[in-house]
């Protein structure tokens, strides 16, 4: 390793190239960073004690080992940001020096023939700065002030306008600009491809964290040492489309989510990684392994990727395995993500079930998460009774193996029965239920072919909630009103759905069932059958539609049937 404190500029002039691999994370500076930059050249460039302003360092290797051509090309292993943010910074400075006529030491000329091209090349070595697929052909046009692609990085344009607009605001001085500029100071860290280790040095640069996440890690780790073409390869077939899942959702937190549960399911004894070393917790994963394929781990964890979109992401095309699954997610216990992963790749790639024994599978095991809930069993073992689920059943005899397993288990993991499920539903608090709109959805869909959005609909207590009852309700209920109405007033017996909550309100129920425009009597859903035929609502009505209720969730939410 050479290490040498250099002037950016002197850095950037001569016949070279800097070329971003592709395994590199793209451009993703944003404003806040942008502005930060500028505020410093700025404030240098005022300031005429300092002799310069400090950027970081800028790491890289020569490629010449895969690659001859007639300019050296250097492979960045730290520092595209930097490179990247000042490259459209210079690119934005020249323009405005042509478009003011401004005097100065440089020109639009220099600044695209020192900084920002190869100017006696051709094609892509015509450029000092190659960035990734993604980027490249954004950057370029950027820095020829060409029309932008249709599918532009962002991030790009925007960085660049923001300092095109920053340079025309009226205060700005070009020549301190300028002199800010030629202050910039970095650390040209050059490495001996025989000698150093690009991966070690990648490692201690970012060893915080903060630069970059779990997944620019695990991508460098997994890419780094492999021969250009076969980075390329396995970039383009795999990696790269992986990329894509997760940028729908534009979030780097939910990659490092499916890494740690592919490690999860991977360990043979189901240990979960902790969230924030998922890139170490796999780099021990493949150092374990005996002359590991770099291509077939990494076409695995793609695998394993589009089953985590379909679960995470709604990404499922079989509707009415996407029904499943978005009921599932709505009870938001995503740590079954490792189990249902390993039972979509059971299904889809290893064929050792059937599409309906799939389909059963994943009604099983939103039974056994919704039953659990509302018997409030504590969900802090979940991970692990998930994690490692798989390792005890029998796959050869797969659907009546897992439920076997599942009703065996005991306290902390059981799986409640109907007894003490239907025990715990008439009494649970079902208003401040964290899933109660799910649970309503699927009582009054259950048997039906039409189905209802109960989106369009609203909670409606058939009690009210007005703790001053009127006279009307008093007498229905009975003496003990108060009582009644605080036991029972959030529970599933007492609460329907409706579109006329404002004009029902705290009307008595005879007014409620009868009324003409949306009363109880006139409802077209299943949860209000029955209402209409009732003279009045007390604690009796109230525990008998709770217990009739209840006898349908049993149906909804079924207890496995062993033989």
């Amino acid at each position: 390793m050479k290490a040498t404190e250099t002037n950016f500029l002197k850095f950037l002039e001569g016949k070279h190239q800097f070329i971003i691999p592709i395994y590199q994370r793209t451009y993703c500076w944003t404003i806040r960073q942008c502005e930060q930059l500028w505020k410093d050249i700025v404030r240098t460039g005022k300031d005429e004690k300092a002799s310069g302003h400090f950027l970081g360092s800028v790491v890289y290797i020569d490629r010449g080992l895969y690659h001859v051509t007639s300019v050296p090309q250097l492979l960045v292993i730290d520092g595209q940001q930097r490179l990247t943010t000042l490259s459209l910074l210079l690119a934005a400075f020249g323009k405005a020096i042509e478009e003011t006529e401004t005097k100065l030491e440089t020109s639009l000329r220099k600044i695209e023939s020192y900084y920002l091209f190869n100017k006696e090349e051709e094609g892509e070595e015509q450029y000092k700065l190659l960035l990734t697929q993604s980027d490249k052909d954004t950057f370029i046009r950027q820095i020829e002030h060409r029309e932008l692609p249709k599918n532009k990085s962002i991030h790009i344009q925007q960085n660049y306008e923001f300092f095109e607009n920053q340079i025309r605001q009226p205060e700005i001085d070009l020549t301190i600009l300028y002199n800010g500029i030629k202050k910039l100071i970095i650390v040209d860290i050059s490495l001996d491809r025989d000698r150093d280790d690009p991966q070690l040095i990648f490692e201690s640069l970012n060893s915080t964290g903060l630069d970059l996440s779990q997944a620019d890690m695990i991508r460098n780790y997994v890419l780094m040492g492999l021969e250009q073409k076969e980075q390329e390869k396995i970039y383009n077939q795999y990696w790269f489309p992986m990329e894509r899942i997760f940028d729908s959702v534009d979030s780097t937190e939910m990659f490092d989510r499916f890494i740690r549960d592919y490690l999860t399911l991977k360990s043979p004894v189901g240990s979960i990684p902790n969230i924030r070393d998922v890139y170490r917790s796999f780099k021990n994963e493949l150092d374990s392994q005996r002359d590991p394929s770099i291509k077939d781990i990494v076409a695995d964890v793609y695998r394993y990727a589009e089953y985590f979109a379909k679960l995470a992401f709604n990404q499922e095309t079989n509707e009415k395995i996407k029904e499943i699954i978005a009921d599932i997610k709505s009870l938001k216990i995503d740590v079954a993500y490792p189990f249902l992963m390993e039972v979509y790749d059971d299904w889809i790639h290893r064929k050792v079930i059937i599409n309906d024994e799939f389909i059963n599978i994943l009604k099983l095991v939103e039974s056994y998460i919704f039953r659990r809930s509302i018997c409030e069993i504590p969900t802090n073992g979940m991970n692990k009774t998930f994690a490692t689920l798989s390792r005890e059943i029998d796959k050869k005899n797969y659907m009546k193996s897992l439920q076997t397993v599942l009703i065996t288990k005991s306290r902390s993991q059981r799986f409640p029965t109907d007894e003490e499920f239907h025990r715990q539903f008439v009494i649970k608090d079902i208003y401040n239920f964290r899933s109660y709109k799910y649970l309503l959805r699927k009582l009054e869909n259950h048997g039906r072919k039409e189905l209802v959005n109960i989106d369009e609909y609203q909670v409606e207590h058939i009690m009210p909630q007005n703790p001053h009852l009127s006279l009307e309700w008093q007498e229905d209920l009975g003496k003990k009103w108060p009582e009644i109405q605080a036991k029972y007033l959030h529970t599933i017996g007492n609460l329907t759905l409706t579109r006329y909550n404002a004009k029902l309100r705290d009307r008595s129920f005879i007014d409620k069932r009868d009324e003409k425009d949306g009363g109880f009597a006139d409802s077209p859903l299943h949860l209000n059958r029955g209402l209409q035929h009732l003279k009045q609502w007390n604690e009796t009505e109230i525990k008998n539609r709770a217990a009739s209720l209840a006898e349908i969730a049993v149906k909804v939410w079924t207890f496995p049937s062993v033989k």
